[in-house]
């Protein structure tokens, strides 16, 4: 897993920016940059893989559409060693909403352990990126991989090669950064389209869970970790970059206040109404979007949620799939375990 070197890459440009292909209108460096005539350019940081893994690591891997329309499709992961009905996390990468894949070399690879170490089949969702495709349409894409999962659970004639390994009343959505956020939102989502019952909503699966690892959540006031935390010109989210990304993919004229980005903002889902699965938090202490995630756990216990959390020292936003350090390996492997205990203690 090669660790991405952005140096000055996460450089906030705007505005007067020229280019031979136009006037730039929003630019972090080495990620994208789009134009004001509605281009976008996503230089390729990290290299996408086809679902390939090594024989040894007892994970197989295949690729599947889950609607042609939209384009989106899902790499499922399933491990080979266990015999017997596994849970099924339905993961969403991170990258603000506006870069990454489900075939990231990144994503691959952390995945394809952590099925191994968790074992549990693994149904990472490629979605629709901002800005081509602005918010909701990540949440949208969420929802509809949901209601595939219900079809194939529903089905008695379904051919996937995974499905005789799954046990649908074994759910959990998980994800990290942006992909955090798309986890709460599809349930919120959900929750809202169906007056306050999303576990029916999808019958016969049985959502038992969310997991989130340092979920991207913002706010017109900054935390103390937003304002003074000291970041490395190689760390993976500085405060300019989170701003631009909530510019690219929030729906024109909203602020960072909008419900979908600042879950405790006015107006925002209340929360004693809703999440009624068990909440589990991952945090990094060196993150700028610590204080805001310490936050929002604490909001959740107060309004009598079952939540957890766990900050992880000493590291940063993504180090689980960015970093080869050897306090950032000792950690990924800490969030493996907690998410193995989690999936398997409920």
């Amino acid at each position: 897993m090669a660790a991405v070197k952005v140096g000055s890459n996460l450089g906030h440009k705007t505005g007067k920016d020229r280019h031979q292909h136009g006037v730039v209108a929003e630019e972090i460096d080495g990620l994208i940059k789009a134009y004001k005539d509605g281009r976008v350019e996503r230089p390729q940081i990290v290299p996408c893989v086809t679902s390939t893994l090594a024989p040894g690591l007892g994970v197989t891997s295949r690729d599947t559409v889950i609607d042609n329309f939209t384009n989106i499709w899902a790499r499922f992961y399933v491990p080979i060693k266990f015999h017997g009905k596994l849970p099924l996390l339905v993961y969403f990468h991170g990258g603000g909403f506006c870069v990454g894949s489900a075939a990231w070399s990144c994503y691959h690879d952390f995945l394809a352990r952590l099925a191994a170490k968790a074992n549990c089949i693994i149904m990472s969702v490629n979605y629709r990126l901002a800005p081509e495709n602005p918010l909701p349409a990540a949440y949208d894409d969420g929802i509809k991989a949901l209601m595939w999962l219900k079809q194939q659970a529903l089905s008695v004639c379904t051919d996937n090669w995974w499905t005789s390994q799954w046990n649908f009343s074994d759910v959990f959505l998980a994800g990290d950064s942006a992909g955090g956020n798309i986890a709460f939102n599809v349930i919120t989502r959900l929750d809202s389209f169906h007056a306050g019952q999303a576990a029916a909503a999808i019958k016969p699966l049985t959502l038992k869970g969310i997991i989130l690892i340092q979920p991207f959540f913002g706010g017109e006031a900054r935390t103390h970790s937003e304002k003074h935390s000291v970041q490395s010109p190689r760390s993976a989210l500085n405060l300019a970059a989170s701003d631009t990304y909530w510019r690219l993919a929030l729906p024109c004229g909203a602020n960072r206040d909008h419900p979908w980005c600042n879950p405790l903002a006015k107006g925002s889902v209340k929360l004693e109404d809703f999440v009624r699965f068990p909440i589990m938090v991952c945090i990094s202490e060196m993150d700028i979007l610590k204080d805001r995630s310490l936050e929002f756990v604490a909001s959740l216990g107060r309004a009598g949620k079952r939540v957890e959390h766990v900050v992880h020292k000493g590291v940063g936003h993504a180090f689980q799939i960015l970093s080869k350090s050897q306090l950032s390996q000792t950690r990924t492997l800490e969030i493996m375990a907690r998410i193995k205990v989690f999936i398997s203690g409920i």
